[in-house]
């Protein structure tokens, strides 16, 4: 029941109790599949979020994808909002989490896969060095972040899809 927000929201609850309650340590939450042609009505939109991530340049289409990225952010700040509140022990479960939002595609007018918009929140218990804006070297693969977080879980000495390495300094 509800507005797609609202389910969204209600699973992400859902998700922070169950880390809270170390029944999985490891979770995805979708907002949307990336081909996703669903229509944001809430925001004022009835075409749908694919066609419009075509947009060439289309001002109009532009600040709608805009709005909706917005939204996708602040649904989010929801989870981590969650995560912040929820405690495991004398510390939030915030800060041992390693928790990765972003998107397949730099770019869904091009399908450019560079350029990739990733957010890596929490602390890792404090593995992690937070509050920066960090460009990495163009081509470089998402998945050497993925690598990254699995060494700092005590996996180490795996192949991952395309990675060309660790990703040093996250």
């Amino acid at each position: 029941p509800g507005s797609p927000s609202e389910r969204f929201k209600l699973l992400a609850d859902v998700l922070v109790l169950a880390l809270q309650t170390d029944q999985t340590r490891v979770a995805t939450l979708m907002v949307a599949n990336e081909g996703s042609n669903r229509s944001y009505r809430d925001l004022g939109s009835t075409e749908g979020h694919h066609s419009l991530s075509h947009h060439q340049g289309d001002a109009g289409k532009v600040a709608v994808i805009g709005a909706i990225n917005r939204h996708h952010v602040e649904l989010f700040g929801h989870l981590l909002d969650g995560l912040a509140a929820a405690r495991e022990g004398d510390a939030r479960l915030l800060d041992s989490s390693f928790v990765v939002y972003g998107s397949g595609l730099g770019d869904g007018n091009t399908h450019s896969h560079h350029g990739l918009p990733i957010l890596l929140a929490g602390g890792g218990d404090g593995s992690l060095n937070p509050g920066r804006h960090v460009i990495w070297p163009a081509e470089t693969p998402l998945n050497n972040l993925h690598l990254a977080l699995l060494e700092r879980m005590g996996v180490r000495e795996v192949e991952l899809g395309d990675a060309t390495g660790v990703l040093a300094g996250i």
